[in-house]
């Protein structure tokens, strides 16, 4: 038999890993009346709370583009064997 027919055994480990992808978008909240709070002296304070819920409302829109800001791979907590190919 000649060394090319001979084939070696060759071993592999399987690892579950996960990817963590964070995507940042700026989006523009109008400020309306009804997110300030009038003050006694005239002046208005942003009601912040109602602005921030506007502004996670608005990021919602499937036309905005959204920007890779990072990207992680790490092993996954619970490690389990590979499902079996489809037949």
């Amino acid at each position: 038999m000649a060394d090319d027919d001979v084939k070696m055994a060759t071993y592999s480990v399987s690892y579950r890993l996960r990817r963590t992808t964070v995507e940042a978008v700026f989006v523009s909240v109008p400020v309306t009346p009804d997110m300030t709070f009038p003050q006694p002296d005239g002046t208005v304070r942003f009601d912040c709370d109602r602005l921030e819920r506007r502004a996670v409302d608005l990021a919602r829109a499937k036309d905005l583009e959204w920007h890779v800001e990072e990207q992680q791979v790490e092993l996954h907590p619970v490690q389990v064997a590979p499902p079996e190919p489809a037949a």
